[in-house]
């Protein structure tokens, strides 16, 4: 009964909501599903400073991006209408939607915060285009996400980007025989966060975007989160450090499944020696076993991460 009412209060504020609709006071999280994006987003949004839009560039979800790819790529140049007005509504806040607002808890804001994991394939584009917008991107070993998913029975989306023709050419083609006929569902999931993390550390430079590591905030949450702070020039409090310690919203609906584990290690126990080394393989085809290899944790910190393609 509670749920309900809580539920109902929820949709008439929302429908209340009133945004300043300054573009250059967004913040987006990025980050492929099951990474730890809305754990970081909460963490963010500690005190309630920002109205929260969840994933708001989800073209099954959302009517103002349903006649976009499913997980669009899109290339820096690309100035079509199609794109570019929904974008800067979405970017602007000028977009009100009972789901994108289901985590929201500010009727009046000026600033919000973006946490979308669809949207590795068009950050450059947004950072082109919307130059004053701060991005994080959050990486989570390829192991632990591919468990995740399959724990909750998480589809692939591999063909989604296979019939992106920019993308192909631009990044893909080089992968397109292994994306095809790839056909063992772990493998699939491997070969999906390899393209989502991909494209964007190859595009983006040092200092452009902030690349933060979900097995460092677990273990020196304090330093990644005075660096997440730093970056989107907001105040850093230590009392924010609690909000770190509470699991987010969204793994509490998944607690029978992690509850009481290690969330650095578990997936170990989910997944055999010969599927962690497959998945090794997998990231070598990419050159991203530079970032994570068999161990459970990244080979390098988040302030490297852009580095790994510059050369």
């Amino acid at each position: 009964m509670f749920h309900k009412f809580e539920q109902k209060l929820r949709t008439f504020r929302n429908r209340f909501i009133f945004d300043a609709g300054d573009y250059r006071q967004t913040v987006i999280l990025a980050g492929t599903g099951r990474s730890g994006t809305t754990w970081v987003e909460e963490i963010i949004n500690s005190q309630n400073d920002f109205r929260i839009m969840f994933e708001p560039f989800h073209q099954k979800k959302v009517d103002l991006v349903a006649d976009w790819n499913y997980r669009q790529y899109l290339r820096c140049n690309d100035r079509n209408d199609k794109f570019l007005k929904p974008a800067t509504s979405i970017l602007s806040g000028d977009i009100k939607d009972e789901r994108i607002d289901k985590f929201n808890r500010r009727m009046f804001s000026r600033k919000r915060l973006i946490k979308d994991i669809r949207a590795q394939l068009i950050l450059k584009w947004i950072k082109h285009n919307f130059p004053e917008i701060p991005i994080i991107l959050l990486l989570r070993h390829p192991c632990a996400v591919a468990c995740s998913k399959i724990k909750l029975g998480w589809d692939t989306h591999l063909h989604d980007f296979l019939v992106q023709d920019e993308l192909m050419d631009d990044f893909l083609n080089p992968f397109k025989k292994e994306l095809e006929t790839v056909n063992i569902l772990f493998e699939k999931h491997i070969f999906m966060w390899c393209v989502e993390n991909y494209v964007p550390l190859y595009q983006f430079n040092k200092g452009e975007i902030l690349v933060v590591f979900y097995e460092d905030l677990c273990r020196k949450p304090q330093k990644e989160i005075e660096r997440i702070f730093s970056f989107i020039e907001e105040e850093f409090s230590s009392t924010i450090l609690k909000k770190a310690a509470k699991p987010s919203a969204l793994t509490r609906e998944d607690s029978a499944i992690i509850s009481g584990t290690d969330l650095i290690g578990s997936w170990r126990k989910s997944i055999s020696d010969d599927q962690i080394k497959r998945s090794f393989e997998i990231l070598k085809i990419f050159g991203l076993q530079e970032i994570y290899d068999k161990s459970n944790f990244p080979l390098l910190s988040g302030t490297k991460a852009l580095q790994v393609f510059s050369d």
